[in-house]
């Protein structure tokens, strides 16, 4: 066993010389959570604004996660669905009623939720619609993010997911974002099957679709006999201010996709949600995980899911953003490195001009790190603000300060 690491540095130099260079992270290493605070190895306590991409919604370590997931582990933690548990039903039956679908298919990763979604739209594409073999199109949008499998990364415009990683899958259409008529246009050819979209793109840097946007896309595919695959692995569970973002035009996907804060961070859980005109498509042996739906994932997720509505943590989330875009828009007049503020509920971004002398948001990133605040950049000039939806007015206001601080020290 190695020893306990007590200096950062030590941290950062054994990921660097024995794991993989896929990603590029803030020099911070942290050794403990508890609500919306994170420690590092030397003791330094932060505001976690990042909440892993959205994953710790409930905040770090909260106690009736780590009592649900403790006790499981200790009682049964994996049969495979070669046999059944007795915690699988009952999690399908409460993920089932919460959400308003009568058919739940649990996996592990976001990733593994969308590659699910694309074979059930694909299956039903053929067997209900009548799409000749082979010949289904699932059309997507500009700048999504869904994951970064083979399959997922066939439909990106991200030059980082794809480059040097082909060939790619066919069978996907690409179409602007927020766009109406190109999304009509693409959905008259009868061999499409379904419309995979973020109801707010996160990862590309929280863009948002202009109001009306998502409902038209649900009535289009109605229209069309399409599918409305909505991706809310992100913005789901609360995070913007409703239990799902496309709530917010009380859109009901067909096909909802959800993971992250379906755990509140604490395990790896997916799910795809249906009616049984479209996951009972699959068959036994068509489609599976061996950990998917485990019994610590089942448990874990009804109390990750319990905390959202036993909190109040939607409406918390609704009203803390509200503040922390009014006090974005306030840093936005006094400083011109803010060029933009967007968002909903707890997930918002601002957009950073660069300085003169070639400063960027990651540079912006490491000082709010050095004041006490982790975020990370995306796509260069943006940083996605997203704490655990638990935060309160005091410490929202908290890290207002500390953001407004360090760009106008910039």
């Amino acid at each position: 066993m190695l020893n306990t690491i007590t200096h950062s540095e030590e941290a950062i130099a054994l990921e660097e010389q024995y794991g993989a260079h896929n990603y590029h992270p803030l020099p911070v290493v942290l050794s403990k959570g508890e609500g919306v605070y994170v420690w590092d190895v030397e003791g330094k306590k932060y505001f976690d604004f990042l909440s892993a991409y959205s994953a710790i919604n409930q905040g770090h370590c909260h106690p009736k996660l780590v009592e649900a997931i403790t006790n499981q582990a200790k009682t049964l933690a994996l049969t495979s669905r070669a046999f059944y548990n007795d915690k699988l039903g009952k999690c399908e039956k409460y993920m089932s009623e919460y959400f308003g679908y009568q058919k739940v298919l649990m996996m592990n990763s976001g990733a593994e939720a969308n590659e699910t979604a694309i074979k059930l739209a694909r299956k039903w594409g053929y067997t209900k619609k009548g799409i000749p073999t082979n010949e289904a199109i699932i059309v997507a949008v500009e700048r999504n993010f869904h994951g970064r499998t083979t399959g997922i990364i066939s439909a990106s415009t991200d030059s980082d997911s794809r480059n040097n990683f082909g060939p790619f899958m066919p069978g996907y259409q690409i179409i602007p974002y927020d766009d109406v008529a190109a999304l009509e246009q693409a959905l008259q050819n009868p061999n499409v099957c379904g419309f995979w979209v973020e109801p707010i793109q996160g990862e590309a840097g929280v863009y948002m679709p202009a109001d009306g946007y998502l409902k038209t896309a649900e009535t289009l595919c109605k229209k069309y006999n399409v599918l409305l695959m909505m991706d809310e692995v992100q913005t789901g569970i609360g995070r913007t201010g409703k239990l799902l973002a496309s709530n917010h035009e009380n859109v009901r996907p067909d096909l909802l996709i959800l993971g992250k804060a379906l755990s509140g961070g604490m395990y790896p859980v997916s799910a795809v949600l249906a009616d049984d005109e479209i996951m009972l498509v699959l068959k036994p042996g068509e489609h599976g995980s061996t950990f998917g739906g485990n019994p610590i994932a089942a448990a874990v997720a009804m109390a990750a899911l319990a905390i959202i509505k036993e909190e109040n943590l939607i409406e918390n989330a609704r009203l803390m953003g509200e503040i922390f875009r009014s006090r974005m828009q306030q840093l936005k007049e006094k400083s011109h490195h803010v060029t933009l503020v967007r968002g909903k509920g707890l997930l918002n971004a601002i957009v950073i001009k660069p300085t003169n002398d070639g400063r960027t948001a990651w540079d912006v990133c490491v000082a709010l790190k050095n004041n006490g605040l982790l975020a990370k950049p995306t796509h260069g000039d943006i940083i996605r603000f997203a704490p655990p939806l638990i935060i309160t007015e005091a410490q929202i206001h908290a890290c207002c300060d500390i953001i407004e601080k360090t760009i106008l020290e910039f």
